[in-house]
Formats: C-alpha cells, structure tokens, sequence
C-alpha cells in the first residue's frame, strides 16, 4: 500500500446483525482528510440497517479507499467509461454473498474530495453519503429508473439521519419546487 498502512477491519454488532468492514487505503490523502475506519463502518452498517428486509447474522463489505487514477480504470474497465467517478460498487458473487461478504465499495478521493469542495459539503459527510450509496447497491437497490431512484434516496436519507447527516437532497428538491410552475 502507499501510505504503508494496514487494511482495518472494524465491526459492529446490535439487534442480531454484526457487520465487518475491511477498509483498505491506497495512498494517505484519505487518511490525511481525517476519514477513520470507524467512520466508514458507521455509513455501511446504517444503509444496512436503513434498507428492507431487515437482516441477521454477519456481512462483510469491504470499502477500498483509492485515487482518480485507479478509479478511472476501474471506471473504464467495468462500465466502459474512461473517466474517474467518486464511487463503484462491486457486488460479490453469489457463492460469496452466501457466505456473508456482499461486495466492495470503492471510493476515489480526488472527484470526492472536488464534489464535497464544489457543493460545500463537509467532506466527512459526503464520504458517508457516498458508502451508503454504495453500500444500497450492493444490497440490490439502483437508481436507473425514477421509481427505484426515488427509493434510493429515500433510503439514503434515512440511513443519513441515523448518522445526524442532513438530506444531501433536500437543495436539490427545493430548488426544483422553485422552477415548477
């Protein structure tokens, strides 16, 4: 690894659900931003929580904390786009899944980094968004229609809530509700 750094395993456990998250770093910017594996665990274990039906047993997700480099190949690779995006989610295979290990989450800190600045969001925050976005793919949810995008988000703010994030959507719909007739 660049920053020479250890993977961190961390897990959390209540209600019957225990969650691992392996959280691996390339590079120290992620570090250096002051993203904890504490953190990131807190994000995946309230999408689980956040997202029907309600589970038992144990999960692990891995959350791979890279680069726009490595991201843009990632990119390119599994959705033939040559250009960075802020997160990708991997779902495992279903003899993995059955095992308890749902996927990864992959997170790139460049585009994550210029979305939190540009939007001015606190970067904590996003990045929490973020892994529970990911995390609600793994689990099966998608956005590609407005019916199952309208779920997603509502998922993602309740999960948000639990973690005291505000509704990272809420300008957006306000300033639509200004431009509606």
């Amino acid at each position: 690894m660049a920053d020479g750094g250890p993977s961190r395993k961390s897990a959390a456990r209540s209600s019957g659900l225990r969650l691992e998250a392996d959280v691996v770093r390339h590079g120290a910017a992620w570090r250096q931003a002051g993203v904890t594996a504490a953190m990131l665990e807190r994000a995946a274990r309230a999408a689980f929580t956040a997202a029907p039906p309600a589970r038992q047993g144990t999960y692990a997700v891995t959350i791979v904390l890279t680069d726009d480099e490595e991201m843009r190949a990632l990119n390119r690779t599994w959705r033939g786009k040559d250009a960075p995006t802020n997160v990708l989610s991997f779902p495992a295979s279903d003899a993995v899944s059955e095992a308890g290990l749902i996927g990864d989450v992959v997170l790139a800190y460049e585009a994550t980094h210029k979305e939190a600045r540009d939007e001015r969001l606190v970067l904590a925050d996003h990045v929490s968004h973020l892994v529970v976005h990911g995390v609600l793919h793994l689990l099966g949810f998608d956005h590609e229609k407005d019916e199952e995008a309208e779920q997603m988000e509502d998922l993602e703010r309740t999960a948000l809530a639990s973690l005291g994030i505000a509704d990272p959507y809420a300008e957006r719909e306000a300033r639509a509700a200004e431009v509606s007739p």
